[in-house]
């Protein structure tokens, strides 16, 4: 089996690490309510939970 001849520094491990970065989440709009949210999950506006623009669980309904 191959083995490293030196021990690799954390400086050129991190060197070669740069490169992977985290990337925002693609927001929406939504057109009922305004709201910015993530795509593909539902949102929360004043206790009522809404998906895809339509609600889908309302606060008051529930007491």
């Amino acid at each position: 089996m191959a083995h490293p001849k030196r021990k690799i520094s954390k400086q050129r491990r991190d060197k070669r690490r740069t490169h992977y970065k985290a990337e925002a989440p693609t927001l929406a709009i939504c057109p009922t309510t305004g709201e910015v949210h993530r795509y593909h999950r539902g949102y929360y506006v004043d206790g009522d939970l809404y998906y895809k623009g339509k609600l889908v669980y309302s606060k008051s309904e529930a007491q």
